[in-house]
């Protein structure tokens, strides 16, 4: 059974954490290669997201009671580029599994 909620929170912080996340490696290499500095702020942000994740997947965890290659899964993924991504569509297909919704299509 999966409680919305707590997979829902985590699901909604996986995306933008995974934007953060790029957008500080890409900070990181304009700071090393021109004058524009924007790590600090970027920094910051993906920090912040950082920390959401981490809280609501530890949240998530406990109230999914997921085997530990899940939360291992899941938790990796937080710090892999691209993996807030994958994350948030394995979470919203286990939403969607149990809402009943039909996945959309495809092309």
């Amino acid at each position: 059974m999966v409680n919305s909620s707590a997979v829902h929170r985590l699901r909604l912080v996986s995306g933008p954490e995974g934007v953060s996340f790029l957008l500080l490696l890409l900070c990181s290499v304009l700071k090393r290669t021109t004058d524009f500095n924007g790590v600090p702020v970027m920094g910051m942000v993906h920090g912040i997201l950082f920390i959401l994740y981490v809280v609501f997947w530890i949240m998530a965890w406990q109230t999914q009671k997921w085997d530990t290659k899940r939360g291992v899964l899941l938790f990796v993924l937080s710090v892999v580029p691209l993996g807030g991504f994958v994350a948030e569509r394995m979470l919203a297909k286990e939403e969607r599994a149990v809402s009943g919704k039909a996945a959309p299509a495809t092309a």
